[in-house]
């Protein structure tokens, strides 16, 4: 998820912060988003094909700082896409970004497009240091922010959403999390990272001590990835919001503008309320509907992955979309055995393959490995359908075709790739599959 401008606002306005010194902790850190920072902040090769080495190194050192100040790190990290496909939209937009960016950098300009093994490289340094880890079946966003608040510990992450779940133990933006100046506490020799914590609570008191339940209102009016209302625009465009003082005002006003809008209400439903009466008649039923179940995603519970952490409890929350995947391959996904695409074959038939630097006058350099691909898309589409799993989130069974999103010179193209079966997956199971020799 996240909300586009927030994070940059709220970087912008040091007040919404309270200095620490963290140390003897648990963190539930966003494995997504720190391999990107790690690997997009400090000066390694992007144009090459990924300098791994220094990366992993990179990626060990950082884990060592936290181990230094008595901080014990859980990492998650995003699974397949969300098995209702709400985001799918999204996942377009920011793959042909992609193909725009690595072209740019292929020609000598600044960008960034994370190299394509380096998820794994992050995952192999886990491993190596025994930090625990879970990949989860779709996005980790609402697992981080459950288990976070359920252990009483902090977050760390680049996700804005992060601004909007009420967390007990705070939230720390990766780029204010200075673990490269580790210091020692004089009063009791103990080491600790000097840290920005985002505080909710001065969040909302600068916006006339806003109800913390409406900022998942402005989450959504704003257009988060999964809430992306277009008749929203419908509204900015009629509300005169009240501004105030507000820095950088014309790349902030919206988020400021309603921020302060919506601090004049006592609730959600009387704010939604209001946002309807600058919408058609006709509409105001159906978006009402979308912003309360949008609103939904911020809602939390206890997580399931306490006892994955503490008792190796196989992953329990599956949805009901993949309930009918065999065990070996629910345990195989949480533990990061299998990749992430996986679970997007299985329940759409669809995979993203994503843009690398390379030379936008050839084919993409995925071609490559079709071949490979096709042969375990037959594995899994076949043996699945052996196997009775359901056939994709929609309920349509598209045959033994994958649809692949790729680059096509410079635009996003889409191929319905065929999948290849051998003599010896033909009759082969998905269940059977972990326990062929």
């Amino acid at each position: 998820m996240g909300i586009l401008g927030l994070t940059s606002y709220v970087g912008n306005n040091s007040h919404f912060f309270i200095d620490t010194k963290l140390k003897n902790t648990n963190i539930i850190i966003d494995g997504n988003s720190l391999y990107h920072h790690l690997y997009f902040n400090y000066g390694i090769d992007k144009r090459h094909g990924g300098d791994y080495d220094v990366f992993a190194d990179l990626a060990r050192s950082f884990f060592k700082q936290l181990f230094l100040c008595h901080i014990n790190p859980y990492v998650l990290l995003d699974g397949g896409c969300d098995y209702t496909d709400k985001k799918f939209e999204t996942l377009k937009m920011r793959a042909k970004d992609r193909i725009r960016v690595a072209h740019s950098i292929a020609g000598g300009s600044n960008g960034s497009v994370l190299p394509l093994l380096s998820r794994e490289v992050f995952k192999t340094v886990l491993l190596q240091l025994e930090i625990p880890f879970v990949q989860c079946l779709a996005e980790a966003d609402w697992e981080i922010a459950s288990l976070a608040n359920q252990w009483n510990c902090p977050v760390l992450s680049m996700d804005s959403d992060f601004c909007i779940f009420d967390l007990k133990g705070g939230y720390y933006p990766l780029n204010d999390f200075n673990w490269k100046s580790t210091s020692k506490d004089k009063d009791n020799n103990e080491f600790y990272i000097p840290a920005l914590c985002f505080s909710i609570d001065k969040f909302c008191a600068h916006f006339n001590h806003m109800n913390k339940a409406l900022l998942p209102l402005f989450a959504v009016i704003s257009g988060n990835d999964y809430g992306n209302i277009p008749a929203m625009e419908d509204f900015f465009s009629q509300v005169i919001f009240p501004l105030g003082n507000v820095r950088n005002a014309k790349r902030n006003n919206r988020i400021h503008g309603l921020l302060n809008w919506l601090s004049r209400f006592e609730e959600p439903g009387e704010a939604i309320e209001k946002v309807l009466e600058y919408l058609v008649d006709s509409r105001k039923d159906g978006i009402r509907k979308c912003l309360c179940a949008a609103m939904e995603e911020y809602k939390l519970s206890d997580s399931h992955l306490a006892e994955f952490f503490t008792k190796g409890t196989p992953l329990s929350k599956v949805p009901v979309a993949m309930d009918m995947l065999p065990d070996w391959v629910v345990v195989a996904l949480g533990k990061g055995k299998l990749a992430p695409y996986i679970i997007d074959i299985l329940l759409f038939q669809r995979v993203f393959l994503i843009a690398q630097v390379d030379d936008s006058q050839l084919p993409s350099s995925h071609m490559c490995s079709l071949p490979i691909r096709q042969v375990m898309y037959g594995l899994l589409l076949n043996s699945r359908n052996l196997s009775k799993v359901g056939n994709g989130a929609q309920g349509k069974s598209k045959g033994l075709l994958v649809e692949e999103y790729c680059r096509h010179d410079l635009t996003l193209g889409k191929s319905q790739v065929k999948a290849v079966l051998t003599r010896s997956s033909e009759s082969l199971s998905l269940e059977a599959i972990a326990e062929v020799q």
